[in-house]
């Protein structure tokens, strides 16, 4: 990433580790209580108030037959911008790696389309989010499928293990991306590939913009998928870096200020021209990136 932030990526990780774990507990304690999308209009999936319901964000990103005897918590608990299972071509057999599992909804759908001869492993750094992954697992009957505490940058996996990668806007959440790229690539098998849904800047932040500088200082907005996503550029130049071919960006939905900060826009947003503000914010958008592994 070009932009910096003022903040040690133990603080940043720390953050999202508390938000997101008390979005899961949310989750249990409340039954039947959304986690709103990562990038979601009624709230922030970070946020301290767990909403019912899927908000625009998550909305309509997964086909209805797909949720057919998923659980309701599962089903609820999507916390991504896009449906990588539906573009991941998962075939019988397949092992599967999803990174930031959360609720196990994109891994229980995996795991049904890898099938009994295929794996699929979650990975998440909260004990909340394992928890109510397993249980969503054990209430969907889905037995090829477990779920690994760790860290994306530091996957529990053996060299060259999965056939496919997948995430649901969790990789721009990281504060090393280089570095998860590098364990993606390490994990995955000569003729794997990567198929995550992100958030991306389409053309990046402008240089030397207040705004821009005050966002990517933000916990709440690196929490909200926000501050810490990377530019179209930047993310295929660590993927190619690293030894990935073809790889490329779909864009799938633009976002706007009232979509990405849908409680209003932060102080610092005073910074610079109410327009200006606009066009930055203008510039975020909901991606599949693609890319095989040579």
């Amino acid at each position: 990433m070009t932009s910096t932030t003022p903040h040690s990526a133990d603080a940043i990780q720390e953050t999202i580790r508390q938000r997101y774990g008390g979005r899961a507990a949310a989750q249990v304690n409340l039954g039947v209580t959304a986690a709103a999308s990562c990038c979601g209009t009624d709230s922030s999936c970070c946020g301290d108030t767990p909403t019912v319901g899927v908000n625009e964000f998550s909305a309509d990103i997964y086909a209805l037959d797909e949720m057919d005897e998923v659980p309701l918590r599962a089903a609820l608990a999507r916390l991504g911008c896009a449906n990588p299972t539906a573009v991941a071509a998962l075939r019988p057999g397949d092992v599967v790696l999803d990174l930031g599992s959360g609720g196990g909804l994109d891994a229980i759908l995996a795991a049904r389309r890898v099938g009994a001869a295929g794996q699929v492993y979650g990975i998440d750094m909260t004990d909340e989010m394992l928890g109510l992954a397993w249980q969503n697992a054990a209430d969907a009957g889905i037995g090829n499928v477990s779920f690994l505490k760790g860290d994306i940058a530091n996957l529990p996996l053996p060299d060259a293990s999965v056939d496919v990668v997948i995430s649901n806007c969790v990789i721009n959440l990281a504060v090393d991306k280089r570095q998860v790229v590098a364990e993606t690539w390490r994990v995955l098998r000569p003729g794997g590939r990567l198929a995550v849904a992100d958030v991306v800047i389409q053309g990046g932040l402008p240089a030397g913009s207040a705004f821009a500088e005050a966002l990517r200082a933000d916990l709440y907005a690196w929490g909200s998928c926000v501050g810490g996503a990377l530019s179209d550029d930047e993310y295929l130049a660590l993927l190619r870096e690293q030894g990935f071919t073809d790889a490329r960006i779909d864009i799938l939905r633009q976002h706007d200020a009232t979509e990405l900060f849908p409680s209003g826009l932060p102080e610092y947003a005073a910074l610079e021209p109410a327009h200006v503000v606009e066009a930055i914010l203008a510039r975020f958008a909901s991606a599949i990136v693609r890319a095989e592994r040579s």
